[in-house]
């Protein structure tokens, strides 16, 4: 199954081989940019289809994605449960569930992302539901690149699971190389 996942991430140009510089400085060889299969419902479908599987053992009452990569995650994992979809967003540099969306103390949520890869929004989000009384089962990803030691202390439900080296710029083999331009993808930091 991964390896059809992956072929689906290809086609959408979702997973892209070159010479990248990530949002934490250092520079990798391969970058997993999702929003480019979510553009595609039926794709988007497709790559959920297997976390759907792993989750429908599970108790949901409502599926939660912070803004933005979850959110569209969010809905599809939602559409498929057949379960309710909200999401949380920053507001002056912290996330929050705004908007009307609402949970009830002791509803059991899943906390969805596109990507993860240190956790950050997921454990922000985990923090801001738990605040709000939810029970927090784990997060369900399309991909999860997360690098060895790099722990969130809950399950994860993935599409698949994706191992991109990343290099500090000084010790990059593609620079080294100096036939591949450096590209900045993403969306963090950018305007």
């Amino acid at each position: 199954m991964s390896q059809e996942i992956l072929e689906i991430l290809k086609e959408t140009d979702a997973f892209l081989e070159g010479h990248f510089l990530l949002s934490s400085g250092k520079h990798s060889d391969q970058y997993v940019q999702c929003a480019k299969v979510l553009r595609f419902p039926d794709a988007a479908a497709k790559v959920l289809a297997p976390v759907v599987e792993q989750l429908k053992a599970l108790e949901i009452d409502k599926v939660v994605g912070p803004a933005m990569g979850g959110v569209i995650v969010s809905y599809e994992i939602g559409r498929q449960l057949g379960k309710e979809s909200i999401f949380t967003e920053r507001k002056d540099g912290l996330m929050e569930l705004r908007r009307g969306f609402e949970l009830k103390p002791g509803e059991r949520v899943i906390i969805t992302e596109d990507v993860v890869t240190t956790g950050k929004s997921t454990i922000e989000t985990k923090k801001v539901l738990e605040e709000l009384g939810a029970v927090v089962l784990g997060v369900a990803c399309i991909a999860d690149r997360r690098a060895a030691g790099v722990e969130i202390n809950m399950p994860i439900y993935s599409a698949i699971k994706l191992e991109i080296t990343a290099w500090d710029p000084d010790d990059c083999p593609v620079c080294k190389a100096g036939k591949v331009a450096l590209v900045k993808p993403g969306s963090r930091g950018n305007a």
